[in-house]
């Protein structure tokens, strides 16, 4: 099943040293069941765009709560075996499951980051995250801007570059 992790560039440099991302549990996003009764007229391009833009939001979080790591959104799309995830209890995200195994290195298919253009507006966006988690509409307009950006594809072997 393919997955995509939300991450930093922070915490690629530690997953790259490790040559694995653990421990687990660990949360990711997928195509689950809820996904597809909710996006019942896409494809499955579509749904893994959508999983893919969760977990950008959930990097975002991550962005956040880390002052220290660059801005800019990460997701690391890997295949795990069907039986490692888990369906989340979270209703409130469709995409949201939990893997009950570390994901090591070789199973990373790619990864997800934004550009350099970026920056700015993620930067306010991780500032904008508490007043939008309080209803701020304005707020929300900035933390939206953000998801305004494409992040850019890399293939493994690309990786250390981004480091």
């Amino acid at each position: 099943m393919r997955v995509y992790l939300p991450s930093t560039l922070t915490l690629l440099a530690a997953v790259q040293a490790a040559r694995e991302i653990g421990p687990a549990p660990l949360a990711a996003h997928a195509v689950t069941p809820a996904l597809r009764e909710w996006y019942a007229e896409g494809d499955q391009e579509e749904m893994e765009y959508a999983a893919m833009t969760a977990a950008a939001r959930a990097s975002l979080r991550m962005l956040a709560a880390d002052p220290s790591a660059p801005r800019r959104r990460l997701v690391l799309a890997a295949e795990v075996a069907d039986q490692a995830v888990r369906r989340s209890h979270d209703a409130s995200d469709r995409s949201l499951v939990e893997l009950t195994a570390t994901v090591p290195w070789k199973k990373i298919a790619s990864a997800h980051v934004d550009d350099l253009s970026a920056v700015a507006d993620v930067t306010a966006a991780c500032e904008a995250l508490p007043a939008a988690d309080n209803g701020d509409d304005d707020a929300l307009f900035t933390v939206e801007g953000a998801e305004g950006h494409e992040l850019l594809w890399y293939a493994t072997q690309e990786l250390p570059h981004l480091l």
